[in-house]
């Protein structure tokens, strides 16, 4: 699958909106945001006034950067949910967070979802007991998510462990600190999404 792979802040500019792709360094005066807080570029600090389309695409972009989806992934998941009963801009970012890699961002075994993402890729941990390497993973309603026993001495998952104690995890799911692990108690539901996304956006956009 193609990936960006360029500075990760210019996304962030671009957007002209923290999407906290960096971990700890979003936190600090480090971010590009709080020193340049305008598109990259030569014109960026010339914003044109968006169309409509143009506006519908911004949010589809953003929310594909901040979950570290391609495009031809996310409009797989824009068509799982539509045919799921209920909301379809809620199931679409209902589906996204539950996202193997980003539940363990969520858990706070990652500083970012992109490094959650590596760790899941370096098969770091276990659902339900069985290892799981692949990020796009989409976990259930009991699934429990561990630190796999060969991987607890890892010194980022325990640097990152120690960093995030004070993170607020999501209603949504369950934390171990002393096992490593976590539950999936229920599926999110939008009210659990702090990620300021206007997702009737996507859908208005996928529906022309």
């Amino acid at each position: 699958m193609a990936r960006y792979k360029d500075e990760q802040c210019r996304i962030c500019r671009r957007e002209g909106q923290k999407l906290f792709l960096k971990g700890e360094r979003c936190y600090t005066d480090k971010c590009s945001i709080s020193r340049r807080n305008y598109g990259p570029g030569q014109h960026g600090q010339k914003r044109a006034k968006l169309s409509e389309y143009g506006t519908q695409l911004r949010e589809k972009q953003k929310t594909k950067s901040y979950y570290g989806v391609g495009e031809k992934q996310f409009r797989k998941y824009f068509e799982m949910a539509s045919n799921k009963k209920g909301v379809t801009g809620e199931n679409l970012l209902q589906i996204l967070e539950s996202r193997l890699d980003n539940v363990v961002y969520r858990l706070g075994f990652g500083s970012s979802r992109a490094q959650a993402r590596q760790l899941v890729n370096h098969a770091q941990f276990d659902v339900n007991g069985k290892k799981v390497d692949i990020p796009s993973y989409l976990v259930k309603p009991g699934d429990v998510i561990t630190v796999r026993e060969i991987k607890k001495d890892n010194a980022t998952i325990k640097a990152n462990v120690e960093v995030n104690n004070t993170r607020v995890i999501p209603a949504w799911l369950e934390k171990n600190n002393e096992t490593l692990s976590g539950k999936v108690i229920r599926l999110a539901v939008r009210e659990d999404i702090d990620i300021p996304i206007e997702e009737h956006l996507i859908v208005e956009l996928y529906s022309k």
